[in-house]
């Protein structure tokens, strides 16, 4: 595109897209350095973050307007929707081992019963 050349409605779309990606994006990062806990530092890193992703990745494929370009993107975008919850998984569930959530504050315990040890431990 040249810089006389008029600007379409995709190129529109775009841009609104990167700009809502980028701050839902940026939103996640303020939420994971001022949220106290891990339960909702996890649902800042992940939520907004995910979502901000896709919206960039859609409006980097409306732009370049090539299919090999979204084909790409498509794997990049089921990854990124994969590995998102299963790590925020991982670390709630190692913080709760840790003790580092407040227990109090749940409303349903389902790793009590886990924390025991099982009968054929030996404990």
């Amino acid at each position: 595109m040249t810089p006389d050349a008029p600007v379409s409605a995709l190129d529109v779309v775009a841009l609104v897209l990167i700009l809502i990606g980028a701050l839902l994006c940026l939103t996640a990062a303020i939420g994971l350095l001022r949220f106290r806990d891990v339960p909702t530092r996890l649902h800042a890193a992940t939520k907004p973050q995910v979502l901000g992703f896709i919206l960039i990745c859609l409006a980097i494929a409306l732009a370049l307007e090539s299919w090999a370009v979204a084909a790409f993107l498509v794997p990049v975008v089921l990854v990124q929707l994969a590995t998102a919850p299963l790590s925020a998984h991982i670390v709630g569930r190692q913080a709760y081992r840790n003790g580092t959530i407040d227990r109090q504050s749940l409303s349903m315990d389902e790793l009590a019963e886990s924390k025991r040890t099982p009968p054929a431990a030996g404990g």
